[in-house]
């Protein structure tokens, strides 16, 4: 995609090249074209950065804003672009989930969530390893534990699929709940570390197969898995 930037406070040809080296170093970004008549900046990108992001790479004395397009449109069309293999899981998934419980006489919400658990360990436990070393690599970049323990990132992808299993037979269900909540808990904290100092890293979820940032997204894909682990091992208690 191209978007046509205006792009004040430059007064020379050096400003120029200045600003282009500068903004063709950010990355998605392929080719620039700046203009000091016109005060613009023509930019061509793989997907959209944010305008903050534009600006952060530039003198202050450079102001950069949208000519010709919606940024917040812009924003949110990259942001579904991006996290759509992500959302179409957790649409399936629900969908499955809520077909098996309309061929019930009432909704069992312990069923449901049960049914939920399993489809997102089993989905996300085939994309790890569909390429385990790629998975344990990236998820070493910022788990806590894997970190330490190299070998972790390995277990991890089995353990997902065991868990999976477990939770579609309904196995020991207050044993399987207490290892979900002790397993994805380790895991949220490298999440919530990487996202919080804005590390740009890639997310492991989906194993290396999608390339996905770290985001909120992340946190909440984990924070699901805890909460309702927490619900049914209340229930049961």
């Amino acid at each position: 995609m191209t978007h046509t930037y205006q792009l004040t406070g430059m007064t020379c040809s050096s400003c120029e090249d200045k600003v282009k080296k500068a903004l063709l170093l950010v990355e998605n970004i392929s080719d620039v074209e700046v203009s000091k008549l016109e005060n613009t900046a023509t930019i061509t990108m793989s997907k959209h950065v944010a305008l903050a992001d534009l600006q952060n790479v530039l003198d202050k004395k450079y102001q950069i804003s949208a000519l010709h397009h919606n940024e917040m449109t812009e924003e949110a069309r990259s942001w579904l672009a991006t996290y759509k293999p992500i959302l179409l899981i957790f649409f399936y998934i629900s969908l499955v989930t809520i077909v098996i419980q309309l061929t019930n006489h009432h909704f069992d919400y312990m069923q449901a969530m049960r049914h939920f658990m399993a489809g997102f360990f089993l989905v996300f436990s085939f994309f790890k390893l569909l390429n385990l070393k790629g998975f344990a690599e990236s998820y070493a970049m910022y788990d806590v534990l894997a970190k330490k323990i190299p070998v972790w990132g390995y277990v991890y992808a089995f353990i997902e699929l065991g868990l999976g299993i477990a939770f579609l037979m309904n196995y020991q269900p207050l044993v399987t709940n207490i290892i979900t909540f002790l397993v994805m808990s380790i895991s949220i904290v490298g999440v919530l570390q990487s996202v919080l100092n804005k590390k740009k890293i890639q997310c492991a979820c989906l194993g290396a197969v999608f390339n996905l940032p770290m985001s909120t997204v992340t946190i909440i894909e984990d924070g699901l898995m805890i909460l309702m682990s927490l619900i049914m091992l209340f229930i049961m208690l």
